[in-house]
């Protein structure tokens, strides 16, 4: 274990990690969008072949399976990386900028992809397991239902799991660190959509028409009482009213017939997101009353909370115990921003972890047009998911 500690990287990842960084950086100056990864997924697909990996291609779209089996171990695992960019420009000027306009990888979904081909390459090569491995690289992460697709097109019937893992970047912790948690690290992003229907008239004769406006303004200044007088204090949520659309602004003498309200929902368990969706309903359809119009109410279920469970946690933890030694960490916030790793871990139990970015330089978050992942951290996350796989499936001398 010391000379882990000491030598966290095997030498076989280190040596590759010249051509794993230049592949990051073609994937990055080449950016797909969810279900639009072919470019990506026939790298993917190549790269896996190249090392005796047993491939799946289209599953879910452009999704990608490689299957790497050893010994006669009867457990399988899945370790997944997703590969789509977002629909934003890049603004920071760098040799790898993405060459496609509109479109880049400001999540890091690029280090993501190259981390699990350097560690399929390592395993493949000299992985001491035994067991089956299934390296399940992931389209359309952001918002279009990636994984979804991947289980409605038969992911665990075709690879069937054990446990599953997923590993995210994250800036403000340094390379060499690793955040391990044990329960909820994400929320479920869910949408709502209102709309108030009243009755349209003269702005200086409001009392001719029913006015939806001002009930629309009662309604977004109440939405903030769900969270603060009706959530459990101890409950974690968030209720957003992100979209107003009502009128005209070359119009301003008239009070519309109708307002259209949309925003955003985020709960780390199953029973406070059963109450923002009733509750938020509840307040339209109490407010329309009130002003004596009619409300329409729609709430769009889109991504469950990432619930990481005990077993394939603690399994997380110690490889990155023997990785990053103390600096594994088993404190860490969780995040109300949603990953659809969520519809894995529904089926099968998993564990989500965090993996430093290094700091966050210029504001240079997740979905910043200046974001960059850090190839410094591609062989750590390596590592990890090489030590992942022989930790869950220890070969007979271990």
């Amino acid at each position: 274990m010391d000379d882990v500690s000491r030598n966290p990287i095997p030498d076989a990842i280190a040596g590759d990690l010249p051509f794993w960084t230049e592949l990051r950086r073609d994937l990055h100056a080449h950016p797909e969008l969810g279900f639009e990864e072919t470019r990506t997924s026939a790298i993917v697909a190549q790269l896996l072949e190249a090392e005796g990996i047993a491939v799946h291609r289209g599953l879910g779209g452009t999704g990608v399976v490689g299957t790497l089996k050893r010994g006669d171990g009867n457990r399988a695992i899945g370790l997944r990386a997703d590969m789509d960019a977002l629909a934003m420009p890049e603004t920071a000027e760098r040799p790898y900028k993405s060459t496609v306009p509109g479109k880049m990888h400001a999540c890091g979904h690029d280090g993501h992809t190259v981390m699990l081909l350097a560690a399929a390459r390592h395993l493949a090569r000299n992985g001491g397991f035994s067991g089956t491995v299934h390296f399940i690289f992931q389209p359309a992460e952001e918002g279009r239902g990636g994984a979804k697709k991947m289980v409605e097109d038969g992911l665990f019937r075709l690879f069937p799991c054990d446990a599953v893992y997923g590993l995210h970047n994250m800036p403000g912790l340094a390379v060499d660190e690793m955040a391990v948690v044990e329960g909820p690290q994400l929320a479920s992003s869910d949408s709502w959509m209102v709309t108030f229907r009243g009755t349209g008239t003269h702005g200086a004769k409001p009392h001719l028409g029913r006015d939806p406006v001002t009930a629309a303004g009662h309604f977004i200044a109440a939405l903030q009482t769900i969270v603060g007088r009706v959530v459990d204090p101890l409950q974690p949520a968030v209720v957003s009213a992100c979209s107003l659309q009502a009128g005209d602004p070359k119009a301003l003498n008239v009070i519309p017939d109708h307002v259209e309200i949309g925003g955003t929902a985020r709960a780390y368990s199953p029973e406070t997101r059963d109450q923002l969706e009733e509750e938020i309903g509840r307040l339209a359809h109490g407010m329309a009353a009130s002003f004596g119009i009619a409300a329409e109410y729609r709430f769009i279920r889109r991504i469950p909370p990432v619930v990481n469970a005990p077993e394939p946690t603690a399994q997380a933890l110690a490889a990155a115990t023997g990785v990053f030694g103390e600096k594994a960490r088993t404190s860490f916030p969780p995040s109300t921003a949603g990953d659809d790793f969520s519809y894995l871990g529904n089926e099968v139990p998993g564990c989500y972890v965090w993996l430093g970015n290094g700091p966050a330089r210029d504001g240079a978050l997740h979905h910043n047009t200046a974001y960059d992942f850090n190839d410094d951290a591609i062989g750590y996350g390596a590592a990890w998911w090489a030590r992942v796989v022989e930790t869950e499936l220890p070969g007979t001398d271990a």
